[in-house]
């Protein structure tokens, strides 16, 4: 009897030991594993592992000229397309931060707490690998108001070597204007000079506090590498810092370079001569002093205009453009966008500017011709709307291709019908400078140039394409409309979902090489850094249903329908 319990014995146990090897197996069927010390369980495979997003908060909207061009409206696409890309939504974290002080601690602790071993595991219990951890950082940069009109994804850089000198320039300004206003009035105020030593003493602080911030946020970063985790920056970028990959958004060239390809295309440049030339104004609103009363940093509008200028400046130079105003011409260069820009920080800047380049030859006289206006973004085009109405320009852009009529976009766009195109005719010479009716009677030509005269002041009035970038839900029943043409928008989902790609790649330890959105470019000063991008959208009525009603960014309401 003992021999023959025992064998019962055995089998028993065997059974018990596969039933616990199959639960086991049950609870990790996503991952290979292996036991720690503590009888804890690391994920070493092919599981997508944990993301950590990490980016700046939208701050207090006081109105709702906002662009759709906001993080708070890309995380949730990230969270989708993370999901779908086969990562748990707990594993999925997002902080934000107001400021980049706060910013670089909070990716500080998040790295040393899971390199200490606490906050390491998943909610089943999993001890997640650095390997199997992707950070996505977009780092906390400060924007001037004129910038902010552009949206959040605006690409921009962060350097501690820049603070510095900027700190080192602000004192020597200082030093500079002290020992001026010493020679010129020896008899200052007191006072005075304690408040400038105030304003320098904090302008010191502020400096001295972004700089640590920046050197805490590298560090963290650099830990986070070298501990097997994976670093991808999403829209700036960190001079002398190589991260895994970069997210690379808008920048202020591939605006400016979107809307002047666009007007070429719509007023068909290409077909354009020098006896009947179009006319367009460039507007190039900039912030020219900061919050702390220093000069701003000009890079954005230079590298906006330089994106202008690479598509219009030959147009320019063969006459078959012109500038009615005379701010531009056949001599100007990319380096000439200063006499475009103007500071629109200033209550009422853009309706002035805009009357001035305008201007009519008399009080009588018909609003100056105009056949388009790069306003650069939405907040501008706004106002640019409102003056030209206030001007007399009349119709829409609809006009310029007569067979779309509002009725029709609208039904377009609600999904009732296709809009159906044809080039609109014009003539190679305009009326004023066509001599063909030399040879008529008097009478005709009376009759005729009385008839040329209504046709001249029509063509006058006709309003013109008006650009913008940003995709404000304010403008948005002025683009249905025609008095705003085209505005431009990044395509968030799928950079959303290229960039969750990335992740499970990364995570998996797999290069990015098969991803087709991927190529290989120049990061704060780092070549070859693997970086997804995209073409910008641009959305006119005719698109609009399509590019942003369809996928979910907008509603029917927003659009005024």
């Amino acid at each position: 009897m003992v021999f023959t319990r025992r064998p019962a014995a055995v089998l028993t146990a065997i059974v018990a030991a596969c039933a616990m090897a199959i639960s086991l197996t049950a609870c990790t069927t996503d991952a290979n594993s292996q036991d720690t010390a503590d009888d804890r369980t690391t994920v070493t495979s092919s599981a997508p592992g944990v993301v950590a997003m990490f980016t700046p908060s939208d701050g207090i909207t006081l109105n709702q000229q906002t662009p759709l061009n906001k993080w708070a409206k890309l995380t949730p696409n990230l969270t989708k397309a993370l999901t779908s890309a086969g990562f748990k939504k707990g594993d999925i974290s997002h902080t934000t931060s107001d400021s980049l002080d706060k910013q670089s601690r909070a990716i500080q602790d998040y790295v040393v707490n899971h390199l200490s071993g606490s906050n390491t595991t998943d909610d089943a219990g999993i001890v997640i690998s650095p390997d199997n951890i992707t950070l996505l950082v977009a780092p906390v940069v400060e924007a001037d108001a004129s910038t902010r009109q552009y949206g959040d994804y605006v690409s921009q850089e962060l350097s501690t070597a820049d603070t510095a000198e900027g700190s080192d320039s602000t004192d020597s300004s200082d030093s500079s204007n002290s020992s001026d206003s010493s020679d010129s009035s020896t008899g200052s105020d007191s006072t005075d000079d304690s408040s400038s030593d105030a304003s320098k003493t904090a302008g010191d602080s502020k400096n001295a506090a972004q700089a640590e911030a920046v050197d805490r946020l590298v560090s963290s970063l650099k830990l986070a590498k070298e501990s097997g985790m994976h670093v991808v920056l999403m829209g700036n970028s960190i001079k002398g810092y190589k991260p895994d990959a970069f997210v690379r958004f808008s920048d202020a060239q591939a605006i400016g370079k979107l809307q002047a390809e666009k007007i070429v295309s719509k007023l068909e440049l290409s077909k354009a001569s020098k006896d009947n030339p179009k006319y367009i104004e460039v507007l190039m609103p900039y912030t020219a002093v900061d919050e702390s009363g220093e000069a701003s940093d000009s890079t954005f509008v230079q590298e906006a205009f330089r994106g202008i200028w690479q598509v219009l400046g030959a147009y320019y130079q063969k006459g078959v453009v012109e500038s009615p105003s005379g701010t531009l011409n056949g001599n100007s260069t990319e380096d000439d966008w200063q006499s475009v820009a103007y500071d629109a920080s200033k209550e009422g800047s853009t309706a002035k500017v805009l009357d001035a380049r305008l201007a009519k030859a008399d009080e009588h006289a018909s609003p100056t011709r105009i056949d388009g206006i790069i306003a650069m973004n939405d907040y501008i085009a706004s106002e640019v709307v409102t003056e030209l109405d206030d001007l007399g320009y009349t119709g829409s852009a609809a006009d310029i291709n007569p067979q779309i009529t509002i009725s029709g976009i609208v039904g377009n766009i609600t999904g009732k019908k296709d809009l159906s195109r044809s080039d609109v005719p014009d003539p190679i010479k305009s009326p004023e400078k066509d001599d063909s009716a030399d040879s008529t009677d008097s009478a005709d030509t009376q009759d005729d140039s009385t008839a040329t005269d209504k046709t001249d002041k029509t063509k006058d009035s006709q309003w013109p394409l008006v650009t913008g970038y940003g995709a404000y839900v304010s403008n948005i029943p002025s683009i249905v409309n025609g008095k705003q043409w085209m505005t431009g928008i990044e395509d968030r989902q799928t950079l959303a979902e290229n960039i969750a790609e990335a992740c499970a790649l990364l995570n998996k330890g797999q290069t990015l090489t098969s991803m087709s959105s991927v190529r290989n470019t120049e990061v704060g000063g780092k070549k070859k850094v693997p970086t997804i991008s995209g073409p910008l959208l641009a959305v006119s009525a005719s698109n609009l249903k399509v590019t942003l009603i369809d996928p979910g960014y907008i509603s029917l309401a927003d659009a005024g329908l």
